[in-house]
């Protein structure tokens, strides 16, 4: 049984679970109901499923659905779920995949690491060292991280979890070009630009068996489409952000220098 704290928590805190979703018939309903346990604080961005995914939404008429077709991108689905969290109020908004690879369980850690850091992302870093976890993920997951420290300078566990506490009150003024997988990667190194904080928590993770996983990043378009980004974000931060911290930099320590010009001046020639 959840502690009537921890649903209190969402409300004070003013925190809602975002949920993207598109084509996720056979794990939606689970992760809907695991969720209602910690919060009914529930916003699901429905991104132009095609299968049965809106007749399984109507049995939840306490979530907040937000639904469009045809199908945009996991991006703009979390871009489009920011806006509405806004509109609706939240000052944060934590994403979880709808696809079942994450758990419920984990909430409360965002919401306890959210007290200490109330301005930060918070990424929910998972164990990529198990052996159920796809060739392809843990190759993406080295992959990420590599260049996110090249852009941002900061080392971080697990920059492609989905798994996210967003302060979308904060972030509501930024500007992102990106629509599909790539936006996670943007969304980070955007931030970080912007001076935000970054923190993690650990979180667990489940990968279904080969047979029954359901998957709609196509390794070969979106790890182009990745790439692309990055060599963008390379050259931006090696021209104009890397230039302009160092020069506040030097700023910052001519400030802190003790000034030397009035001991210069004689005295008797003040008045």
């Amino acid at each position: 049984m959840v502690p009537v704290e921890i649903r209190d928590r969402f409300r004070q805190n003013k925190v809602c679970v975002l949920v993207p979703t598109y084509n996720n018939e056979k794990t939606l309903e689970k992760v809907l109901y695991s969720l209602l346990e910690y919060t009914d604080q529930i916003i699901v961005v429905n991104d132009g499923s095609t299968d049965s995914t809106p007749n399984l939404l109507q049995q939840f008429p306490q979530i907040n659905l937000v639904s469009y077709s045809p199908n945009r991108g996991k991006g703009f689905a979390l871009r489009t779920g920011f806006r509405h969290a806004v509109k609706c109020g939240y000052d944060y908004a934590i994403s979880i995949d709808s696809d079942g690879q994450h758990f419920a369980e984990d909430l409360p850690k965002f919401l306890a690491k959210l007290e200490g850091h109330p301005a930060a992302i918070i990424i929910g870093t998972r164990n990529m060292d198990q052996s159920s976890v796809p060739g392809k993920s843990s190759f993406g997951h080295k992959f990420s991280n590599f260049w996110f420290w090249v852009e941002t300078g900061l080392k971080m566990g697990d920059t492609q979890s989905g798994y996210r506490l967003y302060p979308v009150k904060r972030m509501k003024d930024t500007k992102f070009i990106t629509r599909k997988f790539e936006f996670e990667i943007e969304v980070l190194v955007a931030s970080a630009w912007r001076g935000m904080e970054i923190t993690e928590v650990p979180v667990r993770v489940f990968y279904a068996d080969k047979e029954s996983r359901v998957s709609h990043f196509r390794p070969f378009k979106d790890f182009t489409r990745i790439s692309i980004l990055n060599t963008v974000l390379v050259t931006i931060a090696l021209l104009y952000i890397k230039p302009r911290d160092f020069l506040r930099g030097l700023k910052k320590k001519d400030l802190g220098r003790p000034s030397t010009i009035s001991s210069s001046i004689p005295m008797n020639r003040i008045g």
